[in-house]
């Protein structure tokens, strides 16, 4: 089992508003139809469900947010789901999308349903969810990253690897230089050892790697402008980015 985070910044234009790198996300998806064992796709919102939500003023705190706000949201991120849904079934694959409602109440994962996304995976389908406001309760809603599904995932399917695809090429202990990281072991990772891109949204990733890496499974960030290292790593066990390994 395979569990693979499609970053916004990767698979959108996060500088202008609901803009999708299409050709990159194509590019990906026909790496993605060469994996031969059950996997699952995870995706961000980048400048469709990111935008909306910065605008909105939602986060991932349940709160009482605009009804249009989560709305709008919402909306976007079926439109973005789409988008990598067509793709991939251009290029062969057959996605069977799942929204976070379906193995989510409130902001706790069900662990019966979680587990029948594996039995998904198995039967030939790959499950692609994705980051989504959800509904918490008591007329509170809250956003569920993409970021924070891997981990939830995770903890439950236990997969080999679970990879999370950038728009660099791992994480930088400097990034005027871009010097790379190539690997992270142990369980005292800090979010201190490593440059931060200005939005915060590396230091979520690397949170919720560490989560997942403290279960004692293996994470891969890689460069999803060179797709091929992705295939390379499920299928050759040569990792070309950042490799973080479980104590």
């Amino acid at each position: 089992m395979i569990l693979i985070k499609l970053g916004g910044s990767i698979i959108t234009n996060k500088e202008r508003p609901l803009s999708p790198r299409v050709s990159t996300i194509n590019k990906i998806t026909s790496q993605l139809k060469k994996i031969r064992e059950p996997y699952v796709i995870v995706h961000g919102g980048g400048s469709f469900g990111h935008y909306w939500s910065v605008k909105y003023d939602m986060h991932t705190k349940p709160a009482r947010y605009d009804t249009r706000g989560v709305a709008i949201v919402k909306n976007s991120m079926i439109q973005l789901d789409k988008i990598i849904l067509d793709s991939l079934v251009r290029n062969r694959v057959s996605p069977y999308s799942l929204p976070p409602t379906d193995f989510m109440s409130g902001n706790r994962p069900i662990p019966a349903k979680v587990r029948e996304i594996k039995k998904i995976a198995e039967s030939g389908l790959v499950p692609v969810t994705f980051g989504d406001a959800l509904w918490y309760g008591a007329k509170k809603s809250y956003i569920l990253s993409g970021d924070r599904i891997m981990s939830i995932l995770a903890k439950v399917l236990r997969p080999r690897l679970s990879i999370f695809v950038l728009n660099v090429d791992g994480l930088y202990s400097d990034f005027k230089s871009k010097k790379l990281i190539y690997d992270m072991r142990g369980s005292s990772f800090s979010t201190q050892d490593v440059a931060m891109d200005v939005t915060g949204g590396m230091r979520r990733k690397v949170e919720e790697a560490t989560r997942i890496s403290r279960m004692g499974l293996k994470v891969f960030f890689v460069n999803g402008n060179k797709p091929q290292r992705i295939t390379d790593a499920i299928q050759k066990n040569k990792f070309e980015g950042t490799l973080f390994r479980g104590s």
